[in-house]
């Protein structure tokens, strides 16, 4: 099986590695494991089970959630990271300094994950805040367009000066739907051209800069009647044809509600597979990952263009010592004076 072939990211059930996560990690079809809150004790132990990982298998990448505010895996010893809407918040007074502080947050942001073993976040957020969707809120940079790819290119500068990859999500905007993905399916019922018009802007603006994009498991029922994360119109036709994107599309996770319709787990995976997803999420679910490792073989012959370990960290230089620098003490200050 080629690297490419490596396209299912999973979870560990916790703080160190149990002996179905080794199996698991040593399955053929494994290319990276997510981790969550509750892998995370302290920044020693993140940094003994992510090289636990790679020891057990090197070709593995490890991803989190690590945008800020809300949704930050590892707080306690970590620099608090704002939410999104603050940088816009402080563009709209103070755009030069607003952009400034986003990169210096993705360069912090990169550099901490980096030096405890992980390869990249899934960031930023590429949504619109419309002030409808409590699952997006605060985790959108902005309602405009063009500010939200001024702060998440910033971002992206800052995350790529600390040698980590960027994820855009999520595909081709979540932020207008009230519906949580995780607990239904929402449905958005707006014409592509108001779409493109604002929505998906981001995305193309950004289409370079990112390494991966994540759709969303939301139908946008004007263009498919397939919810994105599983719709070769909007993977295939629109995003790599139509946008030239060249780098990984992540699957949202497999086990939302939103893609219940589709069936089990392994049929999940081809059905995202076959759409045009080129690494597929399974978290805080164990059965569905061995249950898709378990029918592995009888799977399609999926052929990957791009391998999930061009998400690997390319900062083989950070030192400890940063940590202490003035550099980082001055971004960290200006990071607590957002939150």
């Amino acid at each position: 099986m080629t690297n490419s072939n490596r396209y299912l990211m999973a979870d560990i059930a916790g703080l160190e590695l149990t002996a179905e996560d080794r199996e698991i990690l040593s399955h053929p079809l494994m290319g990276g494991i997510i981790l969550f809150s509750r892998n995370y004790h302290d920044k020693q132990q993140l940094e003994a089970l992510t090289t636990e990982i790679k020891k057990q298998a090197d070709h593995i990448v490890i991803a989190v959630d690590q945008e800020g505010g809300r949704v930050q895996r590892f707080r306690d010893q970590f620099v608090a990271i704002p939410p999104a809407a603050k940088f816009g918040e402080l563009y709209s007074e103070d755009p030069q300094q607003a952009l400034a502080c986003a990169k210096d947050c993705g360069w912090l942001l990169g550099a901490e994950l980096s030096l405890y073993g992980a390869d990249f976040s899934f960031t930023p957020v590429l949504d619109l805040d419309y002030g409808s969707s409590s699952v997006i809120g605060d985790r959108a940079y902005h309602a405009d367009p063009q500010t939200v790819s001024l702060l998440a290119g910033a971002v992206i500068d800052g995350l790529a000066e600390a040698g980590m990859a960027a994820v855009g999500k999520h595909f081709p905007g979540h932020g207008r739907v009230a519906e949580d993905s995780h607990e239904e399916l929402p449905v958005d019922k707006r014409s592509l051209a108001e779409i493109e018009d604002r929505d998906i802007a981001p995305f193309v603006n950004l289409i370079e800069k990112v390494q991966g994009i994540m759709p969303a498991h939301i139908v946008y029922e004007e263009i498919d009647d397939k919810p994105a994360g599983f719709s070769s119109k909007w993977i295939k036709e629109i995003l790599k044809r139509k946008m030239g994107f060249k780098g990984l599309v992540f699957s949202d996770d497999l086990t939302m509600k939103a893609t219940a319709a589709f069936g089990s787990y392994s049929d999940r995976l081809v059905a995202a597979m076959e759409a045009g997803c080129d690494a597929i999420l399974i978290c805080n679910s164990r059965e569905g990952t061995v249950e898709a490792l378990d029918s592995y073989k009888y799977f399609p012959d999926f052929k990957g263009v791009v391998s999930m370990e061009t998400m690997k960290n390319r900062n083989l230089t950070i030192d400890k010592k940063v940590i202490s620098s003035e550099k980082w003490d001055r971004i960290a200050t200006k990071l607590e004076r957002l939150l």
